[in-house]
């Protein structure tokens, strides 16, 4: 009998066309889910059969309250090598292995500036009147060259958000916890004082920093009052880094001039949610690491972490913390 294998939150019907899956359906049956499956009891009654189970980014959490209910889950593979929705430690003491695949950090930097350019320019509104029969030309765009961008992180993604800035005549300063004046240097780069002083200073903020106790509600109502009104925040990191409810009264009461956000607390966003309607946010469901080259190289990975598993060597195993003390 063959294993079966789910393939969840594959939004686009993408998976089983983004690779080769033929070295592993001799043994496994592969069964891709479309639709987002709200809520742990939705996902223990549609994979309780599957010894293998594929997820999509955090788009599904994993909480150890569900390996309890998934006894015969034995592979676990997320795309990338980093998903803080699983609970590795539960994993391990379930049984269950856990691998990860590779990821490009271009995609989610293209977004960013998706986002800004789609700010600056509105272009959003603008197309829309343009298609709907409404005014020729209503607004007025903000210029890039000139201004400053700030960065909130420096790593792989904010040094590829940093470099396009630069070529856009813009001045880039950046802050964070851990970074050095040699690593701003590097990127050509102004290391930002303090948070404070580069979101008081800068044009636009781009968040690019990885989630975790110290960046949950990094900017809240105080550090986004601190922002200029003129200013754009752009999200295309995690949306707990920034205060959701902080954000919509900001966008709402003009503390800033708008917002691109690619990262929701909840999502898929459900409907009437208030980022679905405020006219300053520039939204888009999570698209970050949606591309075509992206998605191939992670179910290529899937592939072959689904055939080294089967084959009793595991590779690009995702480990547990190790325990406190």
């Amino acid at each position: 009998m063959k294993l079966r294998c789910a393939v969840l939150d594959d939004y686009q019907d993408a998976a089983l066309a983004a690779a080769d899956w033929s070295s592993v359906l001799d043994t496994v049956d592969v069964v891709p889910v479309h639709e987002h499956l709200a809520g742990e009891d939705a996902v223990a009654e549609a994979i309780g059969d599957c010894e293998i189970v594929v997820i999509m980014r955090e788009r599904t959490p994993f909480p150890a309250s569900l390996f309890a209910r998934l006894p015969r889950l034995r592979l676990l593979v997320t795309t990338g090598m980093r998903n803080a929705s699983v609970d590795l430690a539960a994993a391990a003491r379930h049984g269950v292995t856990v691998c990860g695949t590779a990821s490009s950090s271009q995609p989610p930097a293209e977004l960013t500036w998706a986002l800004i350019l789609g700010l600056a320019r509105h272009v959003v509104p603008e197309s829309t009147a343009l298609r709907d029969g409404g005014p020729w030309q209503s607004t007025v765009g903000t210029d890039l060259h000139g201004r400053r961008l700030g960065l909130l992180g420096l790593g792989r993604i904010g040094a590829q958000v940093a470099r396009v800035g630069r070529a856009f005549g813009m001045e880039v300063a950046a802050w964070s916890e851990n970074l050095t004046a040699e690593r701003a240097e590097a990127e050509g780069v102004r290391p930002a004082g303090s948070k404070e002083e580069l979101l008081e200073t800068s044009d636009i903020v781009s968040v690019h920093l990885v989630l975790g106790d110290r960046t949950r509600g990094l900017l809240g109502a105080r550090e986004l009052r601190r922002m200029r009104p003129t200013a754009f925040l752009v999200n295309t990191s995690r949306a707990a880094i920034v205060d959701q409810a902080a954000l919509a009264e900001a966008l709402r009461e003009g503390w800033i001039a708008g917002a691109g956000v690619d990262v929701f607390e909840r999502e898929p966003l459900p409907p009437g949610d208030p980022f679905r309607t405020l006219p300053n946010l520039l939204a888009t469901p999570h698209l970050g690491y949606v591309t075509r080259g992206n998605y191939e190289r992670f179910y290529r990975d899937v592939v072959e972490d689904i055939r080294a598993y089967l084959a009793g060597e595991p590779v690009r195993r995702l480990s547990p913390p190790a325990p406190a003390g």
